[in-house]
Order: structure tokens, then C-alpha cells, then sequence
């Protein structure tokens, strides 16, 4: 029997079964929440990618891995409802792994989101106050705008931006009051989007475009496993999969969680083509690992400073709309580390504001002791990201402790889990060997975080 609870029920608590959700959320406001848990930093590599692979394998590749993420949500949703707790993914794990599988969930989701988390605040501070490394440096907007002073450095910067802008987000107990947030923030990749389309149409209107390639030049390769790096990166930026239960929880029909989880994936997979395409158009193969990077005074793209800082200000801000959805996971998930078998995080007043303050205190710590993570989270998206959107969902379905399974599910979770681990291990593999003989042409994968 489906257990009832009133519309202003706190976040995160879905209901044990299919059916109607409690919060009478709509598809619009989750195919929002959805489309900005996908789209992330993730976006800044796409053109990396597509600068390793070419342009025709990378659309392949966002083809497919959205193929699969659709798969492996629909997989994780199978298997929902059938256990006594309210559903989430580590219930789900749990169910078919016993305690150990739904710690170990916990532990992969609340790394790969703090992680990301970290690297949110370092983008913005990169975007704000300037960033430096592999003896370059890059200004910052307001560093452009009004030099060096004490109010425009990272720590500051950053701080305020906890303080002012997310620090109320988080606060919000449940998803769906961030749908018009999450509406803002699609808006603002879309803007993105056309930003580096009119700088691309530009250059190629005054003759400075750099044609893309349409398929891999093996000869700025160390070596052709380098070819591999660029699929945990699309991997990682398909992440969503710990979002789907507490989204599908509010909605007013449960059911309608698959179409909104299709029609994102859609929308994303555009988006993401788009960005990949024309920013690889517009900087060739000097695309940088973060594209952002490539949007300051020294980008060479001839066209005005303002129409770059446009560019970067408006994924700064579609970052920092972003930041409270995966805040939520890591929130829950360490909630669940810690205080096991407690009543609901949402409905615990005191729990809920120390575990987030706390969270957030660490974040920012962290974003400032650490001014550039791109090397310790460069395998990220070959282990836990690989592991949440991929290896997971196929486990549970081979594992079928209900018995609903098919023959094809089987066949093709296996599949998936045999492509993920080849696919990881090459990676991980041209990643040491880059590393080792610091040559660093391939794409890592945390450039996707």
C-alpha cells in the first residue's frame, strides 16, 4: 500500500511504489532538474574530446553513452519499489547487495559529487579571479575589469558566492523548488551555446576559423589508446543516475520519469554536440581541457572582450545553479554514511543544517587549498562515474534477485559492463603512461567532473 504524505513533505522521500508521486511536480520541472543535473562542467571537455577523437566518432559517442544512460536508468528503475525503504539508488543497490552494496554506492556517489562540487567553485574562482598553470596564466573577469585587488581574489571571490548564492539554494528541502532555478540554469548553457556558435560563425565570416577535423590525427598521439581517454569524459558528463529517485519521487506521476529522463538526454546530447562542434571549430587544436580557459583576453578569437566575458559569466552562473541538485546527493549520501537506520535527513532540523554546513565549510576548503584538482580527479571518471551510470545498473540486473529479467536484459547488461570496464582500463592505463612520460595530449577524464 502506498504510503501518503502531505504536499509539503520534505525532500528526498519517494514513495515505496510506483504510482503517484507526493509533490506533484510536473514533467516540464523534471526534465529541468534532470537536463541540469547532465549538464555540469562536463560540457567545458566536449570540445576536448572532439579535438582527440574528431568531430564524427565524438557525435558517436554522445550518441551512444546517452543511448546507454538511458538504458541503465531504465534498468535502476526496474528494480525499484520492491524493496520496504523508500526507494533511492542505494536502496536499490541494497535490495540486490545487501548493506555492502548500498555503502558502497553511497561512498561512490558522495565521492564523484564532492569532487565535482570542488571543481564547480574552482571554475567560478577560474572565471572570477583567474586561474595559472603549465606556466600560463588567464585573468579573470574581474581582474580584467578592475585589476588586482583584495576583493577580486579567489578566496573572497569564492566565499561570497558560498555565502551569498549557495548556501540559500541548499538550504531548500526539496528538488522540485529548484525547477525554476534549473530553469535558469538550462537557459544559461543554451546561451552559452549560442555565444560560442556567434563566435564561430564569426570566425568564420572574417576567415580566422579553425576547420575541425572529422576524424582522429593519429599523429599527435602518443599512442592510439589515447582514443579511449575521451569516453570516460563523456561518461562523467551523462552522470545523473543518483537524481533520478529523489526528481521521480515529486512528480505527480511517477511513470512520467522516463520521458522526462528521454527527453533530457535528448536536449543534452545536443547541447553537448553543439558546444563540442563549435568550440572545437573556433580554437582547433588548441582546444584546452576547459574550455572556459580558452575564452580570455589572450583567446586570439578577434572578436570583443565583452562577448568572451559573456560566454564565461554565463556558465559561471549556470554552475552555480547546478551546484544545489548534486549538493543534494552528496548531502543524503554522506547522511546515509553516517547515520544509518535515522529518520529522514529532511525532517531531522538540526541534522540537516550541521551536515550541510559542514559539507559546505569542507567544499570550500577544499576549493581553495586545492587551486587546480585536475590531476587527482583524472581517473574519476574511469572508477565511480564508470561504476554509478554504467557498471551498477548492470550488476543489478545480472544479479536479479526478483526474477524479471530477460534473456536480451542480461545480454545487454553484460555487454555494458564488459564495454565499461575495457573501455576504463585503456583509459586509466594511456592516462599512467601520459602521466609518466608527461605527454598530456590525451584527454583525462577529469576534465569532466
Amino acid at each position: 500500500m502506498e504510503k501518503r504524505a502531505g504536499a509539503a513533505e520534505p525532500l528526498l522521500l519517494p514513495e515505496l511504489s510506483g504510482g503517484h508521486g507526493r509533490g506533484g511536480a510536473s514533467v516540464s520541472s523534471a526534465v529541468f532538474n534532470l537536463s541540469t543535473s547532465i549538464i555540469g562542467a562536463g560540457i567545458m571537455s566536449i570540445p576536448a574530446a572532439m579535438r582527440v577523437l574528431g568531430v564524427v566518432p565524438a557525435l558517436v559517442l554522445i550518441a551512444a553513452i546517452a543511448l546507454l544512460s538511458d538504458v541503465s536508468v531504465e534498468f535502476m528503475l526496474r528494480y525499484t519499489g520492491w524493496a520496504s525503504a523508500p526507494p533511492s539508488y542505494a536502496v536499490v543497490m541494497g535490495d540486490a547487495f545487501g548493506r555492502a552494496g548500498a555503502a558502497t554506492l553511497n561512498v561512490f556517489v558522495a565521492f564523484t559529487t564532492a569532487g565535482t562540487l570542488v571543481v564547480y567553485l574552482i571554475i567560478i574562482g577560474d572565471v572570477m579571479s583567474g586561474s595559472a598553470g603549465a606556466g600560463e596564466e588567464h585573468a579573470g573577469v574581474l581582474g580584467e575589469l578592475f585589476g588586482s585587488r583584495w576583493w577580486t581574489g579567489r578566496e573572497f571571490v569564492i566565499l561570497v558566492t558560498v555565502v551569498v548564492v549557495l548556501l540559500p539554494l541548499v538550504l531548500l528541502r526539496r528538488v522540485d523548488s529548484l525547477r525554476f532555478t534549473s530553469a535558469v540554469s538550462i537557459l544559461l548553457a543554451a546561451v552559452f551555446m549560442l555565444i560560442t556558435m556567434g563566435i564561430a560563425v564569426y570566425t568564420i565570416l572574417s576567415g580566422t576559423a579553425k576547420m575541425p577535423r572529422m576524424f582522429p590525427d593519429f599523429s599527435r598521439l602518443s599512442s592510439p589508446f589515447e582514443l579511449f581517454t575521451a569516453v570516460p569524459v563523456v561518461v562523467l558528463a551523462f552522470t545523473f543516475h543518483f537524481n533520478v529517485h529523489p526528481i521521480r519521487a515529486e512528480l505527480s506521476k511517477t511513470s512520467d520519469i522516463t520521458s522526462a529522463v528521454r527527453i533530457s538526454l535528448v536536449l543534452c546530447s545536443v547541447i553537448y554536440a553543439a558546444v563540442g562542434f563549435f568550440g572545437f571549430l573556433l580554437f582547433g587544436d588548441d582546444t584546452m581541457p576547459d574550455l572556459l580557459a580558452n575564452f580570455d583576453s589572450s583567446s586570439g578569437s578577434g572578436v570583443p572582450q565583452a562577448l568572451n566575458d559573456a560566454a564565461r559569466l554565463s556558465y559561471a552562473l549556470h554552475l552555480m545553479l547546478v551546484f544545489p541538485l548534486l549538493y543534494y546527493s552528496l548531502r543524503v549520501n554522506v547522511d546515509e554514511l553516517l547515520f544509518p537506520g535515522r529518520r529522514p535527513l529532511a525532517t531531522d532540523t538540526r541534522r540537516f543544517v550541521a551536515l550541510t554546513a559542514a559539507l559546505m565549510a569542507a567544499i570550500y576548503v577544499l576549493a581553495i587549498a586545492i587551486p587546480s584538482i585536475w590531476t587527482l580527479f583524472q581517473y574519476t571518471g574511469s572508477t565511480f562515474a564508470v561504476c554509478i551510470s554504467l557498471i551498477f545498473p548492470g550488476a543489478m540486473v545480472l544479479r536479479d534477485v526478483h526474477g524479471i529479467a530477460k534473456r536480451k536484459d542480461k545480454a545487454m547488461a553484460a555487454t555494458m559492463i564488459i564495454l565499461a570496464v575495457i573501455t576504463s582500463s585503456i583509459a586509466i592505463a594511456s592516462n599512467i603512461m601520459s602521466s609518466i612520460g608527461g605527454d598530456a595530449e590525451g584527454v583525462r577524464a577529469v576534465d569532466c567532473c
